[in-house]
């Protein structure tokens, strides 16, 4: 199950609030804090897309890029010993363990699309 949906290649995280019987979310990636809700998927989802529109249209007015920038690095944690055996495996092909990584996640990333 997941808990995103999408909309012009934008997402949105999707949580429920029990006690108040509400759906929820922010639009992920951007450079601002955009939330929606609605008290049915439905709601939901129309909330979603009216969130991403005027976020939208509010970015064009002012000028502003409306998709958070990212530098293309960050820190991966493992499992010691997984990280010993990517470095072994690193060296054996003859990459640095960064040219592994980016490998391994560009192959998953293929795969889940």
């Amino acid at each position: 199950m997941s808990s995103t949906i999408k909309y012009k290649d934008y997402l949105g995280s999707v949580g429920y609030r029990a006690e108040d019987k509400v759906f929820f979310g922010k639009i992920e990636f951007i450079n601002d804090l955009v939330t929606f809700e609605g008290t049915s998927v439905e709601k939901l989802e129309t909330a979603f897309r009216e969130s991403v529109d005027d976020y939208l249209d509010m970015c064009r007015e002012i000028g502003k890029e409306s998709e958070k920038a990212f530098k293309g690095t960050f820190n991966v944690r493992m499992q010691p010993e997984l990280h010993k055996k990517a470095a072994r495996l690193s060296t054996e092909k003859g990459i640095n363990l960064n040219q592994l990584v980016v490998e391994a996640v560009s192959q998953y990333v293929r795969q889940a699309h």
